[in-house]
């Protein structure tokens, strides 16, 4: 007897879940990773022309046995070759106790959000109690849901906005200007945007680095989103050398992050990572010690953000009535 799947597209998505939900399933996936209810095993890349194709899949238990599979292309030219998003495909969310299917869900909005999730429940364990003020290098869609996230958790009195396009960060600093509430000002100059920041997110495309050791104030806490392949990069060996290192994954961090690069450049060693932030969660790792650290948190997103994000869409997803319903 076929089971019924439940199809959701991104708008579906949207209006089930807002980003304090995301943050609710993204730290109870990160908790569970260290409780032993949530295994992910090493992602798989599957290089493309003009881009690249990532698998991750993960297994999570909340009110029964999930595992998902999500299927993502990455392909960084595709805003201006083909008018597509960099970043699209799609998650498979399975039974775990009996491997039925039990939806197929749009990956675009899972992935912005769970990432955007991951930074500011990062933020909100490691960034000085007193931040106020907040740098998002690359003003595209991951950018805008950062910015949104980590208003979640922190109170800003004001932004800025740097992006390699200057007008793309006047039309994002006008944009979170208004739907935020806290007055973003478009950076012309990176170094004097980023060493009055508390708080630095940099989601970019980069494959070189661009963030120094001297463009960064002590204290300061920086979320590194954008190094998500071992072919980009974002922040100098020598700025990681001089912080506490903290990622999502240490496995993964050391093969696609911008530890990668650290270590491939003899700047750090694996040993010199503090943690993985479910060890700050469940507090088996002490987090930020005194006002002068600067904490890095390479984030290169592991499947248990999907898999618990998933689940509980597909549990709101039930409770409503959205999505279309059908069978395999």
């Amino acid at each position: 007897m076929n089971r019924e799947v439940i199809l959701l597209s991104r708008e579906n998505i949207a209006a089930l879940m807002t980003p304090a939900d995301y943050l609710d399933a993204v730290e109870a996936g990160f908790r569970a990773s260290k409780q032993g209810s949530a295994f992910s095993p090493v992602p798989m890349h599957v290089p493309a022309s003009g881009g690249a194709f990532h698998t991750k899949g993960a297994s999570f238990a909340s009110d029964r046995r999930y595992v998902a599979v999500k299927l993502n292309g990455n392909f960084a030219d595709n805003p201006k070759r083909h008018g597509l998003p960099t970043i699209q495909g799609a998650i498979l969310l399975g039974d775990g106790a009996n491997g039925s299917v039990l939806a197929i869900m749009d990956s675009i909005e899972v992935t912005l959000m769970r990432t955007a999730a991951a930074s500011a429940i990062a933020a909100k364990h490691l960034a000085r109690p007193k931040t106020t003020t907040l740098c998002i290098c690359g003003c595209g869609e991951q950018g805008r849901v950062q910015a949104a996230a980590l208003a979640e958790v922190i109170t800003f009195q004001r932004a800025f906005a740097w992006d390699i396009d200057p007008q793309r960060a006047l039309a994002f600093a006008a944009r979170m200007t208004t739907s935020l509430g806290v007055p973003f000002e478009a950076a012309t100059t990176l170094r004097k945007a980023t060493r009055a920041s508390d708080l630095i997110v940099t989601c970019t495309t980069s494959q070189a680095p661009f963030l120094t050791e001297h463009d960064v104030a002590p204290g300061t806490f920086i979320a590194a989103v954008g190094a998500d392949n071992p072919e980009k990069s974002e922040l100098t060996p020598a700025l990681l050398a001089q912080a506490k290192i903290v990622v999502d994954v240490l496995e993964q961090c050391a093969a696609m992050g911008d530890l990668h690069h650290a270590l491939e450049a003899g700047a750090v060693s694996a040993t010199d990572v503090h943690a993985d932030l479910g060890d700050i969660i469940v507090g088996a790792r002490p987090g930020r010690t005194h006002d002068d650290e600067i904490i890095i948190f390479d984030s290169t997103g592991t499947a248990i953000q999907d898999v618990a994000s998933a689940a509980l869409i597909y549990q709101r997803a039930l409770e409503t009535g959205v999505g279309l319903r059908f069978a395999l």
